[in-house]
């Protein structure tokens, strides 16, 4: 509906072909992410880079997968290490910690100066340098004024919002 806070996030993400409903007539806003949608995502809106002749480094993606291209080209250009040095875990939830650092990443990683801001985010969590640099360009918000809850999982609402605020 016009009145939902995605909204205009998720008509700039299927008009950018960045994502695709759940259906033909639902985006399903509630539903919790996996991380190999996110990184389709994230690949999507890089344009799908040609990864012909790039290795797949992760014994747990298949070779016809539909994210397949997506996960070689994160993992060729450091936006993801996967969750070992073998494997991605495509059909894992993606955690909000997760996500952000997979945008942080494939924003190139820029020096973060700022410090974080949210209580349940300790400045040495491997997320800290993303949580800031999302926090400081307008990326996210916390899920409160004082947090931001890495563990909780990124639903396809959120992350189509952190996609749009970080691309626009």
């Amino acid at each position: 509906k016009p009145t939902d806070y995605f909204y205009n996030p998720v008509k700039w993400a299927v008009n950018k072909n960045i994502t695709k409903g759940t259906s033909a007539t639902t985006f399903s806003p509630y539903k919790t992410c996996t991380r190999a949608e996110i990184v389709t995502f994230l690949y999507r809106l890089a344009g799908e880079p040609d990864v012909s002749g790039t290795a797949l480094p992760f014994t747990d993606v298949a070779e016809d997968a539909y994210y397949t291209d997506a996960v070689k080209w994160a993992a060729a250009n450091g936006v993801t290490a996967g969750t070992s040095a073998t494997t991605f875990s495509p059909n894992d939830t993606c955690t909000r910690a997760q996500a952000v650092t997979l945008l942080y990443n494939a924003a190139g990683a820029p020096a973060v100066s700022d410090t974080v801001s949210f209580a349940d985010v300790a400045a040495d969590a491997y997320y800290a340098d993303a949580v800031a640099w999302a926090a400081a360009n307008g990326v996210t918000v916390g899920t409160s004024a004082t947090t931001f809850s890495p563990d909780d999982a990124c639903t396809r609402g959120q992350i189509v919002c952190m996609l749009y605020r970080g691309d626009t």
